[in-house]
């Protein structure tokens, strides 16, 4: 008789798989038998009261190699009392967004009891996740079956699961349907369209559909200055003076566009819920290490890290290794500009066609030398960021993208700086600008996109034929999909592609005045950017958890930081231009205050415009006012209402005395 994947003899038959968790081949089954109870078990018990059972029942297994794979899923029930407890926010039937609550889930839009997509599958995940993550110890001293594996009171079991590889990894499942929709409305045929966010955002989450939100306003937001960037490199190529039309263009254009992307975002977040959602307080980062005490904020038992050590691993050794690899990374500079000059010397010599190829070859070394660099140095800044031991996870992402950032500016840009402002040579400058930007789109497109799919692809297809010879025992659609899905590679956030973009807007506004094309450039290279990030999101990697996010962080800082380095280094290109010299043959002195004097000039104009440009549309300001004054008023109501309790309370005894 053939045995199918759900024909399972438990009442968890009929729930929705939503979550893998995958455990290591030789886990005892002690350890499987108190994992799915504590899972199981009602939350009053210190469970996480969600449904929970085994990819393979136990005739399955007889026809299949043995797989450690478990579903997770919940009741709706359970979906939306989880859904209060994360603090999601969703639309009221009176248009104004608000905290869901049980309670009053009938006063929220599109909620019926018989409908289960009030919460998106992105959502649902999510729930689960947060759910699982504060599976916390009770009186375990241990994990069962592994006395070395120590638990103490309010240790996440997750967490010590995975650190301690019991578990190798928790990833959400993919809805194939829905899936197919989205790609259909995203980035099959190649139209010029926009995408599709919301529906992003249904199916990854907040964080990820911003991500392809600014890819998409940055895009378009690039097309002005393509436009106007290429008659100037077509005609005007070496009257700089002309530029500083341009150059003040570049200066009003990077202001506002990150301002407006600030309100645009404000818009599609207070629109998600995100904008008004309420921060949780922090757990320790599941790396995060050290003796066991009591946190004096939450009062919970929790590892204590002494500060200072943490502060002398920065500066002792963080620290000096990062200016190490600053220093390597300009030794290599100071090799190109050597390989520059013997392929320069070759063509001086011989005078041909190959020679003038010749010239481009040590910029295209380096620009590749550069992405490995950048590569190598970000593993090197991970392990460094994790072995300093921060107890948040926004302190650990604020010191990597510190480190990273620095690097990466200095490994991509020194070069250019060094032959703008130290060598003078403009035409090696647009020569080194134009490969570096082109390079590394290009390597970023085969890296980050085409190989991972190609390998997917096969992966793919080696998995199918294994498959079609066990399809006389099982119905193999949902164990294809999870043995699939398992092996594709993680996607580890939005830090690589929000890089990527950070570079790609410093070629373009650093050096505006020298090499305008570069805006053209990145305009073609964003459009099938986009098609090949969304690919990468639905076809090579396994889907993301999503996460509630409220702006792009941390990122418009650097941007804003990256328009303000662009206003210097654009003044002193204009101000070295031999038109603008010649107009102070005898004091070079009057010709640097003046070109300082209008750098900060220009400079107090973009703050101007920063602070003009609200970050907020004057109507989302009004919805998180009226918010707010309501949730004072029922704070009052509520604080009358425990007072007048409480006299009544003591009315009464009086009486019975």
């Amino acid at each position: 008789m053939k045995v199918t994947l759900s024909a399972l003899d438990t009442f968890e038959s009929s729930f929705t798989p939503l979550v893998v968790i995958e455990l290591a081949k030789d886990v005892k089954d002690e350890t499987k038998e108190w994992l799915k109870n504590r899972i199981t078990m009602k939350k009053k018990d210190g469970g996480a009261q969600l449904l929970f059972r085994p990819l393979l029942n136990k005739y399955e297994k007889e026809t299949v190699e043995n797989q450690n794979l478990y579903l997770v899923g919940a009741s709706n029930i359970r979906l939306l009392l989880g859904a209060e407890a994360v603090g999601l926010v969703k639309e009221c039937n009176d248009n104004t967004m608000r905290a869901f609550t049980y309670g009053t889930r009938h006063n929220f839009k599109e909620f019926d009891d018989n409908n289960d997509d009030f919460l998106t599958m992105a959502e649902r995940q999510f729930i689960i996740k947060h759910e699982l993550e504060n599976l916390r110890a009770r009186d375990e001293k241990m994990i069962p079956g592994y006395p070395q594996a120590k638990l103490y009171p309010g240790k996440s079991l997750l967490r010590r699961l995975l650190t301690s590889g019991i578990v190798i990894q928790v990833f959400p499942l993919h809805d194939n349907e829905a899936l197919k929709k989205l790609e259909d409305s995203w980035y099959t045929g190649f139209n010029l369209k926009y995408q599709p966010i919301d529906g992003i955002r249904g199916y990854f989450g907040e964080t990820i559909a911003l991500y392809f939100g600014f890819l998409e306003y940055f895009t378009f937001a690039l097309i002005p200055m393509a436009v106007i960037g290429l008659p100037y490199y077509l005609f005007v190529w070496e009257d700089y003076d002309k530029y500083v039309i341009f150059a003040s263009f570049n200066l009003i254009w990077s202001t506002v566009i990150l301002e407006v992307w600030k309100r645009a975002c404000a818009s599609m977040t207070y629109r998600w819920g995100t904008l008004v959602m309420k921060r949780q307080f922090e757990e320790p980062r599941p790396g995060f290490h050290g003796v066991l005490g009591i946190n004096s904020v939450t009062g919970r038992e929790e590892p204590l890290y002494p500060s200072y050590k943490r502060q002398l691993r920065i500066y002792l050794v963080s620290l000096p290794f990062v200016c190490l690899c600053l220093y390597f990374s300009l030794y290599i500079m100071m090799i190109y500009f050597d390989m520059e000059a013997w392929a320069l010397g070759v063509h001086e010599n011989s005078g041909s066609e190959w020679t003038n190829i010749l010239l481009y070859v040590p910029s295209i070394i380096y620009a590749i030398v550069i992405e490995i660099m950048n590569r190598l140095y970000r593993y090197a800044a991970e392990f460094l960021t994790s072995w300093e031991n921060h107890r948040l996870e926004s302190a650990y992402q604020n010191h990597l993208i510190l480190k990273v950032l620095v690097f990466n500016f200095l490994n991509c840009f020194a070069s250019l700086f060094y032959i703008a402002f130290v060598l003078k040579d403009m035409k090696l400058l647009r020569q080194s600008l134009a490969t570096l930007l082109i390079m590394s789109q290009i390597l970023n497109q085969v890296v980050e996109s085409l190989l991972p799919y190609w390998l997917q692809r096969k992966h793919h297809v080696q998995v199918k034929k294994k498959v079609q010879a066990l399809k006389a025992d099982i119905d193999a659609t949902l164990y294809e999909q999870v043995i699939l899905e398992k092996e594709m590679g993680t996607y580890l956030g939005t830090f690589d592609d929000y890089l990527e973009l950070l570079l790609q807007f410093g070629y373009v506004s650093l050096f505006s005045c020298v090499y305008p094309l570069a805006a053209a450039f990145a305009v073609l290279n964003n459009f099938t950017e986009v098609n090949s990030d969304a690919l990468k999101m639905c076809r090579v990697f396994k889907r993301p958890f999503a996460e509630p996010s409220a702006s792009i962080g941390v990122w418009q800082l650097a941007f804003e930081t990256m328009s303000v380095i662009s206003v210097v280094t654009n003044c002193a290109l204009i101000g070295m231009s031999p038109q603008v010299d010649a107009l102070f043959p005898e004091s070079k002195t009057d010709l640097i205050l003046i070109v300082v004097a209008v750098e900060h000039a220009l400079l107090a104009l973009k703050f101007i415009l920063a602070f003009a440009i609200h970050d907020k549309p004057q109507h989302i300001q009004l919805k998180l006012a009226r918010l707010e004054f309501e949730s004072l008023e029922a704070l009052k109501q509520q604080q009358m209402k425990l007072v007048a309790e409480n006299l009544k309370e003591e009315g009464g005894k009086e009486k019975a005395t």
